[in-house]
């Protein structure tokens, strides 16, 4: 699949897998899209990256699962609904024989963006924790 390759774009990325996980791939991208409309799109470690204030997500198909790449802080926050799919650290797996659980990607990077914008508000005022 698509992950040998060096890309210039998330279109390039996305032009490189078969049709039915392009599908998937879009869905994913105007999903983070809604949830971050002020989010720039890059390829970043050679998988599509949103940033605001920084990285904000970035995610990635895989042969059997679609790979997705919050940071630990949001898998935390959304552990529970989490729980039927595998994790890492600051990822988590789903299946692409499964339903994407677009609805819950949304409120993950929605939660993302707050985050990010906190951040970068703090950092505008020094001295706030």
């Amino acid at each position: 699949m698509g992950a040998t390759r060096k890309f210039k774009d998330i279109d390039e990325y996305v032009k490189s897998f078969p049709p039915d996980v392009q599908v998937i791939l879009e869905k994913v991208r105007n999903v983070i899209h809604t949830a971050a409309p002020e989010a720039e799109e890059a390829i970043s470690y050679q998988m599509p990256t949103f940033k605001l204030y920084g990285n904000l997500v970035h995610f990635a198909a895989y042969e059997h699962h679609l790979g997705f790449y919050p940071i630990p802080s949001a898998l935390k926050k959304f552990a529970t609904e989490l729980l039927p799919y595998e994790s890492g650290k600051g990822s988590v797996q789903f299946p692409l024989d499964q339903p994407i659980p677009y609805e819950l990607l949304r409120k993950i990077v929605e939660f993302r963006v707050k985050e990010n914008v906190a951040k970068a508000q703090r950092k505008e005022k020094p001295g706030t924790p």
